[in-house]
């Protein structure tokens, strides 16, 4: 129970990713305050039925990360509830697959704003608790796509570089008061997103192909790294940037 006492703020929570994220840590003992969109309140309502039975405190907080004033309310609120937030995991993002010479400036800026802003946003927002008590755990969901890309996700690419970017300062202007900030990069996962490169059995033979574990990725698979990155386990690691891909990307 690696999270017993603790509060995880976990944004984009309702499915995916950050659906098993949430779970897992669930199952470790922390309790949660969890975020996704308005759009998405009967799937995180849901999920909070099913975790009342864990017998911890469990909250949904339904924000858009790329707006400030959200976010601002969203912590706010999480801070007022539970008094406190230990672990933030930005895993709120979007893709919206367009090739650069027909990519719309509008699209771009939506994919900025919820995948490298709305990181940026949500982790202001929540500095000031976590050095006024110490302490902090922030893991941030990437991409390998931030590593080498794929056509038609140039803006996407850019986003998730961005965060790696971000993190890799964040660390360093951090660690002074005890808080921790990595990052993750999941490959290719079987999610609503994840198909987005699965788009036909080609396609998804080809990624199994070139991934050295010969296999798609789960939810679960990122899961539990980021729950040893949120842990007290990884507190001599940070500002690093974890592959988490079957062996796609070796390094």
């Amino acid at each position: 129970m690696r999270g017993s006492g603790k509060v995880a703020l976990v944004t984009g929570a309702s499915r995916g990713i950050g659906r098993a994220i949430a779970y897992a840590m669930a199952s470790e003992g922390y309790d949660l305050a969890l975020n996704d969109v308005a759009g998405q309140k009967i799937a995180l309502d849901g999920m909070l039925a099913e975790m009342q039975a864990l017998g911890r405190h469990f909250r949904a907080y339904f924000a858009d990360v790329s707006m400030e004033d959200e976010v601002t309310r969203m912590v706010e609120a999480a801070l007022s509830s539970f008094g406190q937030i230990d672990v933030l995991v930005n895993n709120a993002g979007i893709l919206i697959p367009e090739p650069v010479d027909t990519l719309a400036s509008s699209t771009w800026d939506s994919v900025m704003d919820v995948n490298a802003k709305g990181t940026f946003l949500v982790t202001r927002a929540v500095l000031a608790g976590m050095r006024a008590r110490h302490y902090g755990r922030i893991v941030n969901i990437a991409s390998i796509g931030g590593k080498h890309g794929a056509p038609g996700q140039a803006h996407y690419s850019a986003s998730k570089a961005a965060i790696m970017g971000f993190t890799r300062v964040l660390a360093q202007e951090v660690g002074i008061d005890g808080i921790t900030a990595n990052c993750i990069c999941p490959g290719i996962i079987v999610t609503d997103m994840g198909r987005t490169n699965l788009a036909n059995q080609a396609e998804r033979e080809r990624w199994i192909g070139i991934t050295a574990l010969r296999r798609l990725g789960q939810p679960e698979d990122v899961a539990g790294p980021v729950c040893f990155l949120a842990s007290d386990e990884a507190a001599f690691i940070t500002g690093q940037t974890l592959n988490v891909c079957g062996g796609i990307v070796l390094s």
